[in-house]
């Protein structure tokens, strides 16, 4: 494989095609059915698929075939098969669907306005994950130019992932027999650590969380009249959170969340943080004077990738501002969300939290606690010393630097599904959410580079991948 052949062509894809497409995928409000769950008479998921789909068909690759699959009731899949030189069968997976606008976009910046400033391309969606269908084809592209081999490849673009996935075990299920058993999965829904070098993602967390209720009127009353006899339903609603957090470190109290951080994890993050630095926290926009909750690094690469983490998401029951008036409310609701580590059981910590949370309400409050669908973590089998040896001289290739191996932080429930379903296929699980890039809150934004040169290690894996199975 010519690197510099390589790099010249998908430089010209990403200049001349890709960009333009991702600016013109960027305006359209795509989001997730979670976030409007009237997509389908919206239109908007449509017109991102319809986007997609007419540049794959346009690419000049040859046999392959590309389909919209439409189950009833789910979103839309796109479904591309790539002959190969070989039976063998790479699966490349992104998604299409987006998180909703957030607020604090900067001046001259929103979530559907795309906007290019040097080598960064601003807007919702574009690097989480827009870029996926246009990298993988552009990967393989870069091969065909050569003549260079390359398994069958798969390439599977979901609609529903910013949702948990719900719609994409139905079509796995549906599309079983047309997939096959893949030895190598390439995910481009991940992060990086820095935009000097590859980064492989070794460990997803999974997710749980759920409406939290608790009322203990049926009607507000006069705050000055209830105050001292009536408990108020935000301190209940602390003292339930209590039970989850300490609320002065942030340490998770229930043992429902802990599991054991296996020794190369401990060490891969080890790495990661001598060569993150201080960008391991100073990558967030703090306030001033705002700190991390610990200057020891690892653990901190430990905290986002190992360890369960609380937060709340939204509130119901609290008026605006403007109509906050001196009245005791019925009731409280937030949205709770859970970071729980990679190979911590979703479901059974979903029900432990709801038990936690609804046993023994204080003052006999009405306490409720609707649990969302729980996603799955992942934790990538070992890493084969072919794929290894791949990865960094990738890195080296298109980066100029070694490929580092560390966990994330979010989660991608394609991950732990396939894992479950194909445990003999090796993984790379990358992209290019770096530093700043702000992936669902406001200023995200595709470092135009970094996607280019993932692009061109993708093509340099299948090329490895494809050799390596070969030679056995």
């Amino acid at each position: 494989m010519d690197t510099e052949i390589a790099r010249s062509l998908i430089d010209v894809a990403w200049d001349e095609s890709i960009v333009a497409e991702l600016v013109d995928y960027i305006r359209i409000p795509n989001k997730s059915p979670l976030y409007d769950p009237e997509w389908f008479e919206h239109g908007f998921m449509e017109q991102a698929v319809t986007l997609i789909e007419t540049w794959c068909r346009k690419q000049p690759i040859t046999g392959m075939t590309v389909e919209v699959v439409r189950l009833e009731a789910r979103t839309p899949l796109i479904f591309m098969d790539i002959p190969g030189a070989s039976d063998d069968c790479v699966v490349l997976y992104g998604h299409l669907d987006k998180q909703p606008e957030m607020v604090g976009w900067d001046a001259g910046l929103g979530p559907w306005q795309p906007v290019i400033k040097g080598d960064k391309l601003y807007g919702r969606g574009g690097a989480d994950d827009g870029y996926s269908a246009f990298a993988a084809l552009t990967a393989i592209r870069a091969l065909d130019e050569q003549n260079i081999p390359h398994a069958r490849c798969v390439v599977i673009i979901e609609a529903c992932e910013e949702s948990g996935s719900d719609d994409l075990p139905y079509y796995i299920d549906a599309l079983a027999e047309r997939i096959g058993t893949p030895s190598l999965v390439i995910c481009l829904d991940s992060g990086c650590g820095n935009y000097e070098q590859l980064w492989c993602t070794t460990s997803l967390r999974g997710n749980v969380g759920g409406s939290l209720c608790v009322e203990m009127l049926t009607e507000g009353v006069h705050s000055g009249d209830a105050g001292g006899i009536v408990a108020s339903t935000f301190r209940i609603l602390r003292q339930l959170m209590s039970r989850v957090e300490d609320e002065t470190t942030g340490e998770i109290r229930s043992d429902l969340f802990s599991v054991q951080i296996p020794e190369q994890r401990r060490q891969q993050a080890q790495r990661a943080a001598e060569i993150l630095g201080n960008t391991v926290f100073d990558k967030f926009p703090f306030v001033d004077g705002g700190q991390a909750l610990t200057d020891d690094l690892p653990e901190l690469v430990l905290n986002r990738t190992w360890r369960a983490a609380l937060e709340v998401t939204g509130a119901a029951g609290l008026p605006a501002m403007v109509e906050a008036g001196n009245v005791a409310r019925p009731l409280t609701t937030v949205k709770l969300s859970v970071r729980i580590p990679p190979t911590c059981d979703p479901v059974a910590a979903s029900q432990g939290l709801k038990t936690l949370l609804e046993d023994e309400p204080p003052y006999g409050a009405r306490v409720t606690f609707e649990a969302d669908t729980p996603c799955l973590g992942w934790d990538a089998p070992p890493t084969s010393d072919w794929l290894r040896h791949s990865l960094d001289a990738a890195s080296h290739a298109f980066f100029g630097a070694e490929a580092v191996h560390m966990g994330e932080g979010g989660s991608i429930p394609f991950m732990g599904m396939l894992g479950e379903k194909f445990p003999d296929a090796q993984f790379l699980v990358t992209g290019v959410l770096g530093p700043k890039s702000n992936a669902h809150g406001p200023n995200e934004f595709l470092h135009i580079p970094t996607g280019k040169k993932i692009t061109g290690c993708v093509s340099k894996v299948l090329r490895d991948h494809y050799q390596r199975h070969q030679s056995q």
